[in-house]
């Protein structure tokens, strides 16, 4: 499709930085959300975030920041730009994988935190970075990051600006699997494609349950729970899973 969008069978291949250092890709804050708006889960069942370069996402070009005539204006552009990004990946009817080498820092760490499942290496690094330049965060990482690892957590995270080694960000719930470096690119993969072969329709309900769950009162959310699973019950997923756990056969989703 593009050099920043691409399909792998039901995998859609989304490049978010370019560069050996991972500068955050202008074409993708355009091209990406555009492309989820449409995306259609009976084609594609899982999106796959990647860069071209050693790390993952260093956040945007600083240098641009720091020779722009109106620095305000030219960051608050680029900031809407990039929570267009954000917002269709948190809406994403379909679980977003990344694949993360390096560092995920600023804008990349961001990302990682807006997605269902995070790959990184034995050498994966992550920091906010923002206070590093005097700025405050974009990306929603004051929205996300307390809702994964807490909110005095983030609090120390985000006012020390912390940079966290893999380990300690799979611990914390930010990294959701960590691999030898070599392997990152290809652990991402299989976790995206698998998910793309799973029951996709399910995959979303519980995608927008999970999305909903802080801001609902309990009895609000088993409402939701009550419809999203009768609603799952009725479908063809739910018809191919039943039949083959009575078969005691691997269901065949797509």
């Amino acid at each position: 499709m593009s050099d920043v969008i691409s399909h792998d069978g039901r995998v859609l291949r989304c490049r978010i930085a370019r560069g050996h250092h991972g500068t955050l890709d202008g074409d993708a804050l355009e091209k990406v959300p555009a492309v989820l708006a449409g995306l259609d889960p009976a084609d594609t069942g899982a999106v796959l975030l990647t860069s071209d370069g050693t790390s993952f996402c260093t956040g945007g070009d600083v240098r641009a920041f720091a020779a722009a005539a109106d620095r305000g204006a030219y960051v608050r552009e680029l900031a809407e730009r990039f929570h267009g990004l954000i917002r269709a990946l948190v809406a994403c009817p379909v679980p977003v994988v990344a694949g993360v080498p390096g560092w995920a820092a600023g804008a990349g760490m961001s990302i990682v935190c807006a997605t269902d499942l995070a790959v990184g290496g034995r050498s994966t690094q992550l920091r906010p970075a923002y206070p590093g330049i005097g700025f405050s965060p974009d990306g929603g990482m004051s929205w996300t990051l307390p809702r994964i690892v807490g909110a005095g957590r983030a609090r120390e995270i985000l006012l020390t600006d912390r940079v966290l080694g893999a380990d300690e960000a799979y611990a914390a719930g930010i990294l959701t699997a960590v691999v030898d470096d070599a392997e990152v690119a290809a652990e991402a993969e299989h976790t995206a494609h698998r998910l793309a072969q799973g029951p996709t329709v399910a995959l979303g309900r519980i995608k927008r349950l999970l999305a909903a769950a802080p801001a609902a009162t309990l009895d609000a959310h088993l409402d939701a729970e009550a419809q999203a699973i009768s609603a799952s019950a009725a479908g063809a997923e739910a018809a191919e899973g039943l039949a083959a756990f009575v078969e005691k056969r691997p269901p065949a989703f797509h």
